[in-house]
Formats: C-alpha cells, sequence, structure tokens
C-alpha cells in the first residue's frame, strides 16, 4: 500500500487532515475505499503510520544529520548542522508539515510521544560534550538541558534553526538568513556585558564576536 501511503501524505501536507477524505485518497491512487480501510482500518491510521515512517527517517544511524547529532561537537558544528538540516527539510517537507497539521488539528496529539523522549535523546547525545567544554570555559554555566530549557534547545536542534532561517532568508537571503542564527545560537541577542536581567550582576564571557 505504498501507494495509497504517498498519496495520503500529498494530500495531507497540502490540504491537512480534515480536508482530506479517503474517497479522495482512494481516487488518487486508484485504490478502492474497501481496499483502504481492510488495510489500515481508518483514515488517522494511515496518518500515524505516515508519521511513524518519518521518525524512523529522522533516527536513522546512517542519516548525515542523526550522525552529526551522535558527534556531538555542538556549538562548533553549527555551519555543518545548518546545511544539513536545510537538507533535511527540503527532502522531508510534506512529513514536516504533518507535524504543524498535528499541532493545529490534534493539538499535537499524534506528536507528543516523540517529541516528549527527544530532550533525553538529545541530552544522551551531548551532556559530555556540554560539561567538558563549560570546564574549557567555551560555553556559559547554564544549564541546557534543564526543564523547558533541555525541550526548547532540542526542538531547535531538530527543526527550529531551519524554520528560522528560512523565514529570515525571505527578506535577508538564505546564506544571511543561517549565519544570523548562527551567531544568535553563539553569542545570544545581548552585548557581551549586559546584565541578564535588571539587577543581575554582568555577565563575562569567553566567546568573542567575529
Amino acid at each position: 500500500m505504498v501507494r495509497a501511503r504517498e498519496t495520503a501524505l500529498e494530500l495531507f501536507s497540502t490540504q491537512g487532515y480534515g480536508a482530506t477524505s479517503m474517497r479522495q485518497i482512494s481516487e488518487k491512487s486508484g485504490i478502492s475505499v474497501g481496499n483502504l480501510y481492510h488495510h489500515f482500518g481508518s483514515k488517522e491510521t494511515i496518518y500515524q503510520q505516515l508519521l511513524d515512517e518519518y521518525w524512523s527517517k529522522l533516527l536513522d544511524p546512517k542519516d548525515e544529520l542523526q550522525q552529526l547529532f551522535e558527534r556531538a561537537d555542538f556549538p562548533d558544528d553549527l555551519e555543518e548542522m545548518a546545511a544539513l538540516i536545510e537538507r533535511s527539510v527540503g527532502a522531508y517537507a510534506p512529513y514536516i508539515m504533518l507535524i504543524f497539521i498535528d499541532v493545529v488539528e490534534f493539538r499535537g496529539r499524534h506528536i507528543h510521544a516523540f517529541y516528549e523522549s527527544m530532550p533525553a535523546r538529545f541530552a544522551a547525545a551531548y551532556q559530555e560534550n556540554f560539561a567538558r567544554k563549560r570546564r574549557e570555559g567555551r560555553l556559559g554555566d547554564t544549564d541546557a538541558w534543564c526543564g523547558d530549557a533541555g525541550d526548547a534547545l532540542a526542538l531547535l536542534l531538530l527543526h527550529g534553526g531551519e524554520v528560522f532561517r528560512r523565514a529570515h532568508a525571505l527578506r535577508h537571503g538564505a546564506a544571511r538568513g543561517s549565519e544570523e542564527f548562527i551567531r544568535i545560537l553563539r553569542l545570544g541577542v545581548l552585548p557581551r556585558t549586559a546584565p541578564a536581567r535588571v539587577g543581575a550582576p554582568e555577565v563575562a564571557t569567553a566567546v568573542k564576536a567575529t
């Protein structure tokens, strides 16, 4: 039923889940409605299988981006990461649309488990690297994997950078979009000696802008 899943992916990603019917999938794929229900059971099962297919692609040890995460050299590998994320988004764009659709139409019900487990996966790969770089004075003393911060960083590593980069590229060009996002990740948006908050002491840094 590969054709049915490919057709469903095209329809879901372009017009949403609710606006796509089994009859539309049937007509476009050439597979009868009866056969679709016999094989999948429901439209939602097809949708879930497509998301599972995407998770498998993302976590494939042979995937270039997954191999970069395993090397755990963040933030020194940001330029390479940006290029690989751009390539990944280009290859998996229809699947990524399913994520946004799930947030809007299902309040994240189908993607919750994957994203809930994501910070722990990234922490397992990156914690040792982060600790070593903090000891060397190359990173600040913030715990990047603590609570919501860990969730945000994991999501940023997986998708957020490309979303930001593309939005920035619409106004300033793709290359500058990547450069600006990398600069913000490395250096933040505050001046290097700016207080973190009102009344807080000035923050020293070992990283200098270039």
